[in-house]
C-alpha cells in the first residue's frame, strides 16, 4: 500500500464540514480533516455541537467515500481534564475518524505525561489513536520532544505528527525522524516554507496558520523528509493561505494542493 492523500482543515477552512467532504471528494483525495475544537480563538465548530452538521456530514462521507482521517485540535495544558474531550471523541467516533491532532503545552513534562497517557486511554476506548504533533512554539518543540512523551507513556494509541512546516523550522532532523518507532507514525503534514524565514514564535504561528506555501513551491527537503518516514501513512495536505479564499475557490486550491503534494512524492521517489 503507498500514500494516501487527506484534505486538511485548513487548505479549504473556510468550508462548512460536508462541504469540505465533497471538494475532498471532488479534487481526489481518499480522506478528509476536519476540526471540531479551536486551534486558539478561533471558532466555535459546529461539528461539535450541531445535530444537523453531524449528519450531513455523515451523509458526505456516506455518498462520497471520502473517509475521515484526523480530527483536531486537543491541547494538553497544565489544567487539562481528559474527560471534558469526551463529547469531542464522541463525535469523532460517530463520524469515523482514525486520528486525533494533539498539541503539548505543558512545560512540566511528568505532569504533560500523565495527561497525554490519559487521553490516549479514551482516544483508544473511541476507535482513534492521539498524535502529538511538535511545534517550536509550544512546550513540544521538536521531534525529539514528542518522542520522549509517547516513549514514555507507552501507550498503543500514542504517535507522532510530523508537519514539514515545523521539521523545517525546528531541530528535527532526518535522522531523528527515521529513529521514530515506525508503529508511532499514523499520518503526517505537507506544505512548503521558504528556508529563510522570521524564528520569532509569533512569526511561525502566523506562517502555520495561515502563509504555507504549496508543496515544491519553498525550500523544503521532501526526499529528505519522506524518506524518514513509513511508506504506507496517509499524507495530510495542510495549506493554510489565508489570502487566497477571496481569489482562489476552495475547490480549485484542494486540487493544487493534491496535485502539488503528488508531484513532490513522485519527484522524491524519482531521486532515491
Amino acid at each position: 500500500m503507498g500514500y494516501r492523500y487527506s484534505l486538511a482543515f485548513l487548505t479549504t477552512a473556510e468550508l462548512a464540514p460536508p462541504e469540505a467532504v465533497r471538494a475532498a471528494a471532488e479534487a481526489g483525495y481518499d480522506h478528509v480533516g476536519l476540526r471540531l475544537l479551536p486551534a486558539s480563538t478561533d471558532g466555535p465548530y459546529p461539528l461539535l455541537d450541531d445535530d444537523a452538521v453531524l449528519a450531513e456530514t455523515r451523509r458526505a462521507i456516506e455518498e462520497t467515500g471520502v473517509t475521515l482521517a484526523d480530527i483536531e485540535i486537543v491541547r494538553i495544558a497544565p489544567d487539562f481534564d481528559p474527560r471534558a474531550t469526551l463529547p469531542f471523541l464522541e463525535r469523532g467516533a460517530a463520524l469515523g475518524a482514525r486520528n486525533i491532532l494533539v498539541a503539548g503545552d505543558d512545560p512540566e513534562r511528568a505532569r504533560m505525561i500523565e495527561s497525554f497517557g490519559a487521553f490516549c486511554e479514551l482516544a483508544r476506548a473511541h476507535g482513534m489513536t492521539a498524535d502529538l504533533e511538535f511545534m517550536p512554539w509550544t512546550d513540544i518543540p521538536n521531534v525529539s520532544a514528542a518522542a520522549e512523551v509517547v516513549q514514555a507513556v507507552a501507550h498503543p494509541a500514542a504517535g507522532v505528527l510530523v508537519d514539514a512546516l515545523h521539521v523545517q523550522r525546528s531541530d528535527s532532523p532526518f535522522a531523528a525522524i527515521a529513529a521514530l518507532d515506525p508503529a508511532w507514525i499514523h499520518y503526517a503534514q505537507l506544505c512548503d516554507g521558504p528556508g529563510v524565514f522570521d524564528p520569532a514564535p509569533e512569526a511561525l504561528i502566523a506562517t502555520a496558520r495561515g502563509n504555507r506555501l504549496m508543496p515544491g513551491d519553498g525550500d523544503v527537503d521532501f526526499a529528505g523528509l519522506l524518506a524518514a518516514l513509513p511508506r504506507d501513512i496517509v499524507l495530510s495536505v495542510e495549506i493554510a493561505q489565508a489570502d487566497r479564499p477571496g481569489r482562489a475557490p476552495a475547490p480549485e486550491r484542494a486540487r493544487e494542493a493534491l496535485e502539488k503534494a503528488r508531484g513532490v512524492v513522485a519527484a522524491a521517489a524519482g531521486g532515491a
